[in-house]
């Protein structure tokens, strides 16, 4: 008999995890817990999560609880006579009252190897660290902050050309792949937990838009770095010289071994728009003044001249 499973996620990372998991045997997804609708997009409508548009696909139910603190939500979860609770990027954490509900407790999907990157944006920092490498960890858990035991984990290579949204699309399909295979061991006992070591650990903090922001003094590298980890949001911006206080987004860089001024356009053409770092400089791609759409540098420069000499930020 299948194991009834609720599933609780709410962003992109979480939907192909509950795909898998309703198309495999070994489980029934008797419920789907996921944020509240936010508003998003210019006009500020509510919006449902990309977990609950999987989820009314999959023809699977719904709650959308505020908070999981509450004696009405517990009971509208106990309901569900879940045997086994499954989370991933869910964005709050499970009180014990909740972990305390399943039989055999609940499993997190985590997109790092912990206990590096514990928090709400492993995948960013893992770039923006410089990481090598970075996978899934399956674990069981706890009321802390992703401070479970752990079951397994699968690795990865961060190669050069990698930003946040590929790194995040190869994790996503990694996690489904790990929790099918590792369920049924998981259920029948057999499965041996690790426990972390917290002197290891790192805080992966929530990124916010002022991240964005550049700081030209920066090694070409750490900048570089800085748009692939943030690509595809909030992604990477300066000021423009010629119109004060409005940003200049960039949607492509590659660095360049010539050295020049912080923040110094030492030359624009066709080719891209150079900008003195802290060392080396970063060649700007494709530009996007703000308001407007993305362009090449050949594009952007028509209706936006850049001089050698001016200074961005």
């Amino acid at each position: 008999m299948p194991a009834r499973v609720l599933y609780m996620g709410t962003a992109e990372l979480a939907c192909p995890p509950l795909a898998a998991l309703h198309a495999s045997p070994i489980a029934e997804v008797v419920g789907v817990v996921t944020q509240p609708d936010r508003p998003s997009g210019r006009k500020l409508k509510p919006q449902p999560s990309p977990v609950k548009q999987c989820a009314l696909t999959l023809g699977l139910p719904v709650i959308q609880p505020e908070t999981l603190r509450t004696p009405e939500v517990l009971k509208q979860l106990a309901a569900f006579e879940a045997d086994l609770f499954i989370v991933t990027a869910y964005g709050q954490i499970l009180p014990q009252t909740v972990l305390d509900l399943p039989t055999h407790g609940a499993l997190n999907i985590h997109a790092s190897l912990l206990p590096r990157h514990r928090g709400a944006a492993p995948i960013q920092w893992a770039i923006l660290d410089g990481d090598a490498e970075t996978g899934i960890t399956l674990m069981r858990m706890d009321a802390g902050l992703d401070t479970g035991d752990m079951i397994t984990t699968v690795k990865t290579s961060i190669t050069k050309s990698d930003t946040a949204e590929t790194l995040h699309d190869r994790l996503a399909e990694m996690g489904a792949a790990l929790l099918i295979q590792s369920l049924p061991a998981f259920l029948g006992g057999t499965l041996v937990t690790v426990s972390q070591d917290d002197s290891q650990s790192t805080y992966a903090r929530k990124i916010t838009k002022q991240d964005g922001r550049i700081d030209w003094t920066q090694p070409a590298t750490n900048i570089h770095s800085q748009w692939r980890a943030l690509t595809p949001w909030p992604g990477i911006y300066t000021e423009l010289p010629t119109e004060k206080n409005r940003l200049l987004k960039i949607q492509a860089t590659d660095i360049s071994p010539a050295n020049g001024s912080a923040g110094e356009v030492l030359s624009a053409d066709e080719n891209g728009v150079l900008v003195g770092c802290g060392k080396q400089s970063l060649n700007l791609i494709k530009l996007q003044r703000e308001g407007g759409r993305p362009l090449n540098a050949a594009e952007f420069l028509n209706g936006c001249p850049l001089q050698v000499g001016q200074q961005l930020g």
